[in-house]
Parts: structure tokens; sequence; C-alpha cells
């Protein structure tokens, strides 16, 4: 018996002939077996039930498992016997069906290592192969019926001649058939075996199915006793997975299968029985069986556990990113580490001269924290700070070793090295290599979060640095005049805006107060700005009258033709009239100031609007004069007070003036800090646009 090529049936007007198609799933063998007996009852061939029954069972069932797509059931009986085939629509060979030329050894687990579904197949039908088709392939077998004499084609299934047992079937013991040897495994035996299954309603029925297995393959063999054993490679160990009766004694003659799974499972079927031709068969194939379910299992647990991972890494991503400060990135790595992946975990960085600087550490027990600290800060050719250096200059993982078992990887970001993730093993097991992969993906991640940190922190610094840069470092102080100024960037430092402001004393001896918005943020804002500010400086401190000023700089940013313009608001302040200060005012399309009166608390706004600076050829800024009384206030602000919001609603000209009139009689900078204060707390959002004030006081006494 070996197989062909495509099944041979012999037509005939005495020919039965049925074709199902039938879906994917559980009840599927159930139906097929239905169709074969009824054919098979058609036709009279009782007498091959047991055996096309369990073959018709095994093909449909490896056919559902592997392919998932629907079936072609095709049973033709004759008078010389019944083919069955049994057909799919999946792509690509039946590799793991294939068996190939029957396998006549003793030993069923040679067998069975090259292949589970054929396997009966291969032991009881008359002949058998594979079919392909244009949209799919198939299995058949050929099972002939008796000759009259009482012999078959070709040996009985169970070596000789004798008739199959049907479901209620005894084990044979000893040698039952008088053949001169053990008998083997009887059809209705291993089919009782394959049509055990799990419960399918059972969150884990492995256990249950494995016990059942167990208790029917010992009471098959006679068995007092046996276990499964199965260790999953977690680290709990070998772990008793199913027990039957007494514990199998090591002394005597047990039958041991080894379980067919893939690591990091490992297990075994034991047996208190001798291991007959008769018993051992049924042994490997209850192994089997239990296999294919434990495979199942150790794949559903792996993808299980995948996707843990893979949530792990996209918290851990969203938790670093969020975090732009370098020294709070470094100490959140190692909490997100311990003690998911490690017992213990450690950051160092590396410095200018290549030098590691221990930046961030954790451990499981915070009581060994002491020590840890003194571990990796030991030095020597042996120490944890060598193999250190060593995993940052190869860029590769590095096993650190006693005293402190685990490993580092290299942090790795933009192809620059900044340092290592020092990750210490788990008390209970090793890293398996899903942890290894996930650490490296977590010093990738973390690497990259602390790179993006400290280009925010230098752009940060940049920024601070320019817009102090077109600032006054303090405001003069003048007898009889008092100046305050307060400023709230936007972006949290980060970014450069374009408000600015500026206190000059001019050649006629008054003192000009600038303050001015240019349009837009960023590097080229802060060039504008510079520009403004330099040139008022320096016409001014010529001389030049400031509605010349205002037209020289307007003329200066239109040939500039950057497409960024500026409001601007000029104040020339002298002593008057006794105790009065004289402000020339000039307005190019800022803001009204807010003249505040010492007495009675009035609060207006003054001046007259112009045009904006850099949009127009010509402009208009008129001039309006102001006097200031001893204690009177004049306030300066930028767009960033009036138009700070809260979801919809602004804050607007109307409340800086209420806010202004309670502050009469107050000095100077606690007038731009109060209000300040107001305009930050009118709600809860980070600043959109630059805030600035600036306060003039005649603070005659």
């Amino acid at each position: 018996m070996s197989a062909e090529t495509g099944p041979a049936v012999t037509k005939g007007p005495d020919e039965h002939v049925r074709r199902v198609r039938l879906p994917a799933d559980r009840r599927t063998p159930a139906a097929a077996r239905a169709v074969v007996r009824s054919v098979l009852t058609e036709a009279h061939l009782d007498e091959l039930v047991n055996e096309a029954l369990l073959l018709t069972t095994e093909l449909s069932t490896n056919a559902v498992e592997h392919a998932g797509t629907e079936l072609d059931i095709e049973v033709t009986a004759d008078p010389a016997g019944l083919t069955v085939t049994v057909s799919d629509f999946a792509a690509g060979p039946v590799d793991e069906l294939t068996v190939g030329v029957r396998n006549v050894a003793t030993d069923i687990v040679e067998v069975a290592e090259r292949g589970r579904g054929l396997l009966l197949v291969d032991h009881f039908a008359s002949r058998w192969g594979t079919t392909y088709l244009p949209n799919g392939k198939g299995v058949w077998f050929r099972l002939d019926r008796r000759h009259r004499d009482g012999q078959r084609d070709d040996v009985g299934p169970h070596g000789d001649d004798s008739d199959p047992p049907g479901d209620d079937f005894r084990p044979p013991i000893g040698d039952p058939d008088n053949s001169g040897h053990t008998a083997g495994p009887s059809a209705g035996a291993m089919s009782a075996l394959l049509q055990t299954t799990p419960d399918p309603y059972v969150d884990d029925p492995l256990p249950d199915f494995a016990t059942s297995l167990l208790t029917q393959v010992a009471e098959m063999v006679g068995a007092a006793g046996g276990v499964i054993r199965l260790d999953r490679g977690d680290g709990q160990g070998t772990q008793l997975l199913a027990r039957y009766g007494r514990q199998p004694r090591a002394g005597n003659d047990l039958i041991r299968v080894p379980l067919a799974v893939h690591r990091p499972y490992a297990g075994e079927l034991e047996l208190d029985a001798a291991p007959t031709a008769y018993a051992r068969p049924l042994a490997v194939l209850a192994a089997e069986r239990l296999s294919l379910h434990l495979e199942n299992d150790r794949l559903r647990r792996a993808d299980v556990r995948r996707q843990a991972w893979l949530t792990f890494l996209a918290e851990a991503s969203e938790l670093l990113a969020q975090s732009l400060d370098v020294e709070l990135t470094m100490a959140l790595i190692p909490q997100l580490v311990v003690p998911r992946l490690g017992q213990w975990c450690a950051v160092h960085t590396t410095d200018e001269w290549g030098r590691l600087r221990l930046a961030a550490a954790s451990h499981a027990d915070e009581s060994m924290l002491p020590q840890l600290h003194a571990t990796l800060r030991q030095t020597g050719p042996d120490s944890i700070q060598s193999r250190l250096r060593e995993a940052s200059r190869n860029g590769t993982q590095t096993p650190l070793g006693g005293p402190m078992e685990g490993f580092a990887v290299p942090l790795i970001a933009r192809g620059q090295r900044l340092g290592t993730l020092a990750v210490g093993r788990h008390l209970r097991h090793r890293h398996d290599p899903d942890e290894i992969a996930v650490l490296e993906d977590v010093a990738r991640r973390a690497a990259l979060a602390i790179e993006n940190a400290r280009i925010h922190a230098e752009r940060r610094r940049v920024a601070q640095t320019l817009q102090q840069s077109l600032l006054p470092p303090v405001l003069p102080v003048v007898e009889g005049i008092g100046f305050a100024a307060e400023y709230v960037p936007t972006g949290g430092d980060a970014d450069v805006g374009g408000d600015f402001y500026d206190v000059m004393p001019l050649p006629d001896g008054r003192w000009l107060v600038v303050i001015g918005d240019v349009s837009g943020k960023g590097v080229q804002a802060a060039a504008v700005t510079g520009l403004v500010r330099d040139v008022i400086r320096v016409l001014a401190g010529d001389g030049k009258p400031l509605p010349e000023v205002l037209a020289r700089l307007n003329e200066t940013l239109v040939e500039r033709g950057s497409g960024r313009y500026c409001t601007l608001a000029l104040a020339a302040v002298r002593p008057g009239e006794g105790d009065q200060l004289d402000v020339e005012l000039h307005l190019a399309g800022h803001d009204r100031p807010v003249l505040l009166r010492s007495c009675g608390g009035r609060a207006d706004f003054v001046g007259t609007g112009g045009t904006a600076l850099g949009l127009l050829d010509a402009i208009a800024a008129p001039t309006a004069g102001i006097v200031l009384d001893p204690g009177d206030c004049l306030v300066f602000y930028t767009d960033g007070v009036t138009e700070r919001r809260r979801g919809r609603e602004l804050f607007g000209t109307g409340r800086l003036r209420d806010a202004t009139a309670p502050l009469a009689g107050y000095p100077a900078d606690v007038v731009a800090a109060r209000l300040r204060a107001t305009a930050i707390n009118f709600s809860v959002e980070e600043p959109r646009d630059d805030i600035a004030i600036l306060v003039l006081r005649n603070d005659t006494v």
C-alpha cells in the first residue's frame, strides 16, 4: 500500500456516488461521516464501516483545521469497495498532511514525526493519494472489501485477516488471534481517541481534555496509572497537567511519549503499562492529539503576550513623548522597565568626553537601591562600568555578568550614541527572546525621547537667549519717573516672540518709552524685532523727531520686503510744570494705552490710532499730548493681553480697563505685576501669544 496520484475507481452499473459540499466548522466531520455511512448502507458494504468512518473523520478534521475553507466530500462505492475524496479550496501543497510512502516500522513515533494527518490513512487504506485541482487540493483513500474466501485484497489493518472490532471494543491482551504476535490497536480504539475533543465552552479546556484523554488511553491499555507533564517555559517549571490512577513507579516498565510541541513548551505522557505493540501506538496517538491542542494553546498565549507587549510599547511611547524635559525623561525610563522587564534598571548618559554618567536607576526592592548604586560606581576590568562602556562603544547588546546579572543595550538616536540602558534579570527566570526584543525596542524609543528632550531644551535655551537680547536687561532708574515691565513668552519659552519693549534716554533730556509687536514668531520675527529696536535706538539717539523715526523705520521695513509688519507705541516723557510729567505719544497701529489717574481711580484709553509699519509706503502717526500728575500711570500693553482666550471669550480691552482702575496709587511694578496675574489667571490655557506690559508712572512726591 502506498501513496498514489489519484483514485482508481471502477465505474459500473452497481456504482453508488455521492458528492456534498460542507462548511469548515466543527460539525463537518460528523456530516461527512453521515454521507459515507449512507453510501455504505446503499452499497451493502457494512464490513467497511469502521475503517471508512475513522479515515473520513481524520481527513475532514485535518482539512477543516489546516485549510479553513469549504470542503467537497465525494464518496464512490462499487462491489469491490469504497473510495472517499476530501477536497478543500486552499492554495499551496498539503505539506502538513503528507507522510509519503507507508512506514512499516514498528515504532509508530517515526511515522508520527513525519505527519500526523495521514498516519491512519497510510495504515488502514488499501490505497491512498493526493489530487491537485485548479482551485484547491484533496486527499483520497480506497478501501477494498473481502473476497468470497474471507480474505481482503491486502493485509488487514491489524496485521492479519481478523474482523475489525466495532465501537464496543475490548483491549486485546496477549495474543488474541493466535497469530504468534501481539495485535496492534483496533480501529475502534483509535477512533474513540480521535473523537475525544475539548469542551469549546470552557475558558481553559486543556486540563479537562488532557485528563479525559489520559483516562481513556489508560483504561484502553490497562495502565495502573499515568501522568501528563508540561513545562510552558514561563519560569513555573514542569507542572502536572493531568493524572490517572497512581503515580507511575520509576522501576516499572513504563510507556513514555514526548509531546510534539515547539519551544518553549516541553512535556511528556507517561503510562504505567508495558510498551506493547498495542499500547504504545495508542499512547503515541493520545500524545499527538494532545500536542495539537497544546500547540494551539502555545500560539494563542504567544499572540496574547505579543499583543500585551505591543500595548506596553504604545503606552511607553506615549508617556515618553509627553515629556520634553531631559531629566524627567531619563527618570521615567527605569520606572517603565522595572519590574515588568527586569529586577533593576539603570540609565547612563555619555558626556562630550565619552564618559558614562548615571542619570537614573530603579530597583524592584527599594532597599536595594544603595547597593545597586554602589555596584554601578565600581571600576575595574570586570566591573559593570567596563561592560557598560563596551556596550556604548560597540553599539551592541552586552551581558553584564555578576554580581548584578543582566545585560546592557546602547541608547542610540539618529546615529548618535547617547549612553546605555542596563537591565537586571528577573528573580525567577532569565529574559526570553520576546522580552529582549521588547527591551531593545524600549531602548530605541527611550533614546529618541532623550534626544528630542535635548533638542527641545537646546531650542528653549536659544530662544531664551535671543529673547533676552531683544529686551533691556534692566529698566533705568530715573528720579521722579517710575518704569516697570512684565513679559510672558508663549510656548513655554520654546519660541522667540515678536513682542518687545525698551526705555532709552534722548539727546534733549527726555526719556523714550517704546513697546511694539512684530507679526509672527520664531527666528524671522526675532530678526525683524531686532531690526526695529536697533533702528529706533540709532535714529532717536541722533535726535531725530519721533514722526521722522517712525517714517524712516517704515521705509526700512517696506524695502526689506519680508512680509512682516510691526505695531509700535512711542512715548517721550520729560518733567513739566511743577510736579507734572509731559508725554508726547505716537501710535503706529498699536493699541491705545490706559491712563490711570491717582485721584479718583479713573482709567481711560488715550491717544489716536495710526498706521502699522511695513505695510504701506506712507503712514500716519498722530501726536497726542498727555500730562501725568503725581501718582498717575500710563499703561502700555500688547495684544497678547487683550486677546487672551478662555474658550471663545477674549479678555478684551474692557476687562483690562476694569482691572487697572483699582490699582490707582500703587507703584509701577505693582501695577504691572497685578495686570500680568489678572491676564494669566483669566484662562487655564497656555498663552497663545506673548504678553508684554510696560508701566510709566509719575513718581514725583
